[in-house]
């Protein structure tokens, strides 16, 4: 996802100084036009951080859809493959997967809207979990909160992963698969078929 001039300079002033802490002149100044200009495109502050937080997470879809859609159709595929595209996303897009840990500013309406968005995804991986479950490849007694605990722990990701720190990206998300695997799979249905 290539972003405007605008947006871009919105990620940078939000990842530095919080969504509280980044003004809306010091946006403009960043990327070098005026107030009124970025009010014309965005109408406002929070205008910005809506326009982010929706392209963040339809990209996200797009690229955790097209990765089931990737798999060979079995539920654990289905899943490791949406753990993968999942973490590479936030690991690859650090700056604006963390924004989701703003979304507390958002208006009511602004926070449906993208709430919604997010359902989706929480959707996915619940099909795959209960699909899992129904064909006993997944011993999961919690499917709601299962979802919940795996998504806090994608989120997660942003406050400590670092670009230029020791693991790589694909590293992290194989890592994580094999997490996330772990907590909907039985110990019985870990172990490699002989």
């Amino acid at each position: 996802m290539e972003l405007t001039p605008i947006l871009a300079g919105a990620v940078q002033s939000f990842h530095e100084s919080g969504y509280h802490g980044a003004s809306v002149r010091e946006i403009a100044v960043r990327v070098g036009v005026t107030v009124p200009t970025l009010y014309y495109h965005y109408g406002s502050k929070q205008g910005l951080l809506i326009a982010l937080l929706e392209s963040s997470m339809q990209e996200l879809l797009d690229h955790a859809e097209q990765a089931v859609a990737d798999s060979d159709g079995s539920p654990r595929q289905r899943f490791t493959n949406l753990v993968e595209a999942t973490v590479l996303y936030v690991t690859r897009r650090v700056s604006i997967a963390a924004l989701d840990s703003e979304l507390r500013y958002l208006e009511p309406g602004n926070r449906e809207r993208y709430a919604r968005s997010r359902k989706r995804l929480e959707e996915l991986f619940r099909e795959i979990i209960q699909d899992g479950v129904e064909q006993g490849v997944f011993e999961v007694n919690y499917p709601e909160d299962t979802v919940r605990a795996l998504a806090g722990m994608f989120q997660s990701v942003v406050r400590w992963y670092r670009p230029d720190g020791p693991a790589a990206a694909e590293v992290v998300a194989e890592r994580y698969c094999d997490i996330a695997l772990r907590t909907v799979v039985a110990a019985r249905s870990m172990a490699a078929p002989s």
